[in-house]
């Protein structure tokens, strides 16, 4: 069975080194969210796995091989990247975007086929983005985009889709559409996601597992009861916040407070 590790495997730019020592795995069904204070490596973690930039030391693999030993067209066959506010091009319908998927199965001066149509069309339906196919990109909304974006990553047919902050700048009701959206692909096609999030509430509700980065390293990795807690938020972000177990599902939720309510809390307290 298809699985993504990372073994010891230490990421930067140039002489700067942004993560160090990575250890993780994901498996297929699985939602692995990436969480931390900006500037931790989310998004760093996220390209070392697509082999935007190649580990200082250390090693990724993908069913057993090494990344650094598959070839750029196999690697594109096997993993799908939803970046942050992705450029599309304003001009193209909503169908010509999804189709631009199919591009790593696409010999040398190959056209898309009958089967590639099918393919696109199925990614559309399954994200239902097919209502607006003949749409052009400029007339669409943020959360059209985004799964538009999504269903673009899935007419590649990849085994690994990794989110870089897919709800980044939307608003809430398409914060939700989307996670809905990238955690029922990841249980209906047993993909592997990956997403990196800054929101510890969705994140929370959302990945099966987490991973906390902090400093360069992985602070913490576990279910989300296990490593989401007001200590571990306290020393990783710096922020004093108050972390329940939601009313329906009893997941931890991370509530705030401004300093006027600590400081009524701390008094009532004395």
């Amino acid at each position: 069975m298809l699985n993504l590790r990372l073994d010891k495997v230490s990421l930067g730019y140039g002489k700067r080194t942004v993560l160090e020592d990575i250890n993780l795995e994901a498996k297929p069904g699985e939602m692995l969210g990436i969480i931390g204070p900006n500037g931790s490596g989310k998004s760093t973690l996220i390209r070392g796995i697509t082999r935007l930039i190649s580990p200082n030391s250390g090693q990724i693999f993908i069913d057993g091989q090494d990344i650094a030993s598959i070839s750029r067209g196999d690697l594109a066959r096997l993993t799908a990247v939803v970046p942050q506010n992705a450029a599309l091009p304003e001009l193209f319908t909503a169908f010509e975007v999804v189709l631009m998927g199919r591009t790593p199965h696409l010999g040398l001066f190959r056209y898309e086929g009958e089967k590639d149509l099918a393919i696109v069309k199925r990614a559309m339906e399954a994200t239902q983005t097919i209502a607006f196919a003949e749409r052009r990109i400029s007339e669409l909304s943020g959360g059209e985009r985004q799964r538009l974006t999504i269903a673009r990553a899935l007419a590649q047919e990849p085994k690994i889709i990794l989110l870089d902050e897919p709800t980044a700048h939307l608003d809430i009701n398409y914060q939700i559409e989307t996670l809905d959206l990238a955690h029922q692909l990841c249980q209906e096609q047993k993909l592997i996601v990956v997403t990196a999030l800054h929101d510890l509430n969705l994140a929370a509700q959302y990945c099966d597992r987490l991973v906390i980065l902090n400093q360069g390293k992985i602070y913490s990795q576990g279910a989300p009861k296990t490593v989401i807690n007001a200590q571990t938020i306290k020393e990783v972000y710096g922020a004093e916040v108050y972390v329940y177990p939601h009313p329906i599902n009893d997941l931890p939720a991370t509530l705030i407070a401004s300093e006027k309510d600590r400081n009524k809390l701390s008094q009532k307290s004395m």
